[in-house]
């Protein structure tokens, strides 16, 4: 098995996936799609992902799997174990809330195309940018921190990994990266503790990837 992930090192989405890939255990090769240059304008990239984002999974026939809950979803159909989704469907429902209020009410909203667009389209200070991404964040935090707090043990939701997780984590790291602190989220905060201690954690943060840029 040859899989490549097309993979940003400090892209929430494919962080997402990292982490999928490495609580099952799948080994892959890694794809880097620098976004700041723009390689996910270029042709190169468009021939793998038409919609020119990250990540995108290549699989031994050349099949490509994009977006990282559909990627997830797969992985849990098709690498059944350890499983990253509960058993009981008002469970996995719960998971599939969690999560979706990083991807799809956080995450959107806070992403290099739309950070791009509010600066060079709309005229927007680094200020403002600053300003909306801790202000969505927030938001989500603010709505997932009960669900975390209710429903979770070691991690989101009970003492395993999931889904949710996968999720959770990389948002986390954009929290700290754009200034948004964990006090008002003990229940985050204490996942994403536990989280950094997990090796299939540690080894999809963004400072270990092939492609990662330090100061």
């Amino acid at each position: 098995m040859t899989w490549t992930l097309h993979s940003a090192w400090r892209a929430g989405a494919p962080y997402r996936v990292r982490i999928g890939l490495n609580l099952k255990g799948c080994a892959y090769d890694y794809a880097a799609v620098d976004l700041i240059r723009g390689d996910q304008r270029e042709p190169a990239y468009r021939a793998v992902n038409p919609q020119g984002l990250t990540p995108a999974l290549t699989l031994d026939d050349r099949t490509v799997l994009a977006q990282s809950l559909a990627i997830l979803e797969w992985l849990e159909e098709t690498v059944p174990e350890p499983a990253i989704l509960p058993a009981a469907p008002l469970d996995r429902a719960m998971v599939r809330r969690m999560a979706g209020i990083v991807a799809c009410d956080i995450h959107p909203l806070n992403n290099t195309r739309v950070g791009r667009y509010l600066q060079l389209e709309m005229g927007r200070s680094q200020e403002d940018y600053v300003a909306w991404m801790k202000h969505w964040i927030a938001e989500g935090f603010d709505a997932l921190e009960p669900l975390v707090a209710r429903h979770g043990g070691r991690f989101s939701f009970g003492d395993r990994p999931t889904i949710a997780d996968c999720c959770l984590i990389p948002q986390v790291y954009g929290a700290e990266r754009w200034g948004v602190g964990l006090a008002p989220y003990p229940a985050i905060a204490g996942v994403a503790a536990r989280a950094a201690e997990h090796p299939a954690f540690a080894a999809a943060h963004p400072d270990r990837q092939p492609d990662a840029v330090t100061a």
